[in-house]
C-alpha cells in the first residue's frame, strides 16, 4: 500500500527543500542525536551523584534495607518450600508395597475405606459385602501390616504409601 503523500504546496518552503535533499537534514538529525545523548548521560551522571550523596547521608538506612529485603526474600523462599504440597499419590497406591505384602484389590478397597475413617457396617454397606467378610479382610490386613488396631494399619498403610 502507497503512503499518501503530501501536496507540495501544504510544506512549507523550508521543509520542502530539507525533504528535497536529504544530505541537508542528516547532520541535523545526528546534532540532534548527539545533543540526546549528551543529556542523557548527563542526567545518568547527575543521577548518580544524588545516589551518592543519599547513601552517604543514610547508609545506615540503606543497609538495613537491604538486610530487611534480603530475609524478606529468604522467608518466602523457605516458606514455598515449606508449604509445597506432597505429590499426590497414584490411585492404586505404591503397587510394589502392596505385591510385596500380597495385599488383594478387595482389601486394598477395606485398606482405603479404612483410612477414611468408616466404621466395620460402613464399610460393608460401602463395599456392597457382609460385615463378617469386612472383619475377615480387616485380620489378614493387620497379619500382613504387622498391625494390632485400626490407627495402627492405616499409620502403616500411610508409611508404606498405600493410601494418601
Amino acid at each position: 500500500m502507497r503512503r499518501p503523500v503530501l501536496p507540495q504546496r501544504l510544506l512549507p518552503q523550508r521543509v520542502r527543500v530539507a525533504f528535497q535533499r536529504r544530505a541537508d537534514w542528516l547532520p541535523a538529525a545526528r546534532r540532534v542525536a548527539i545533543y540526546g545523548l549528551a543529556l542523557a548521560v548527563g542526567t545518568a551522571v547527575l543521577q548518580w551523584l544524588d545516589y551518592q550523596r543519599l547513601a552517604r547521608a543514610h547508609s545506615d538506612d540503606i543497609y538495613i534495607l537491604l538486610i530487611a529485603a534480603a530475609f524478606l526474600a529468604l522467608g518466602v523462599m523457605v516458606g514455598m518450600r515449606l508449604m509445597r504440597p506432597a505429590p499426590p499419590l497414584p490411585a492404586e497406591g505404591n503397587v510394589q508395597a502392596q505385591a510385596g505384602l500380597g495385599i488383594s484389590a478387595r482389601e486394598m478397597a477395606v485398606l482405603r475405606e479404612l483410612a477414611a475413617g468408616r466404621s466395620n457396617k460402613e464399610i460393608a454397606l460401602v463395599l456392597d459385602i457382609s460385615p463378617n467378610t469386612v472383619k475377615t479382610h480387616l485380620a489378614r490386613l493387620f497379619e500382613k501390616l504387622g498391625a494390632q488396631r485400626r490407627t495402627d494399619a492405616v499409620n502403616r498403610a500411610r508409611e508404606l504409601g498405600l493410601v494418601p
